[in-house]
C-alpha cells in the first residue's frame, strides 16, 4: 500500500524563499524525492545549511484546498522529516478539509458521523 504523498517545501531564508517538491511518507513522516525549483543544491548546498536559513515548512494540496505543516531538516544527513506529532496533527487536518472527517471519527477509525434518520410511519 502506497502511503506517500506529493507535497511543496518552502526553505525559508532571510531574503529569499527556496521552493522545492517532494513525497511524504504518512506512515514514517519521511520526506523523499526532493527536487529543487531553481536551486543548484551541490553548488549552494543544502538550504538548511546557509547562515540566514530560518526554518522549513511544507504543504500538502489537493482541489484547490492547502494544509500546512512544519518539517524538520537534519543538516548533517539533508534528510527532510514531519515529527510524528506533526504528522499525527496534519492528517487529522487533510482528512477534516479533504475528506470533510471530522478529528474524534478520525481518531476512533470511523467515518464522518451520518445525518439523523428520519423514520417513516
Amino acid at each position: 500500500m502506497n502511503l506517500e504523498v506529493r507535497i511543496t517545501l518552502c526553505d525559508e531564508l532571510d531574503d529569499e524563499v527556496i521552493e522545492s517538491t517532494g513525497s511524504l511518507d504518512l506512515a514514517s513522516g519521511e520526506i523523499r524525492d526532493i527536487a529543487y525549483r531553481d536551486y543548484d543544491v551541490v553548488a549552494r548546498g543544502l538550504p538548511a545549511t546557509l547562515p540566514d536559513y530560518a526554518f522549513t515548512s511544507g504543504t500538502l494540496s489537493h482541489a484547490g484546498k492547502d494544509v500546512e505543516f512544519g518539517v524538520r531538516v537534519d543538516k548533517f544527513s539533508g534528510r527532510y522529516s514531519v515529527t510524528a506529532d506533526e504528522l499525527l496533527d496534519l492528517k487529522v487536518k487533510a482528512a477534516k478539509l479533504f475528506a470533510g472527517i471530522e478529528g474524534r471519527a478520525l481518531a476512533g477509525g470511523t467515518a464522518a458521523p451520518k445525518p439523523p434518520r428520519k423514520d417513516v410511519h
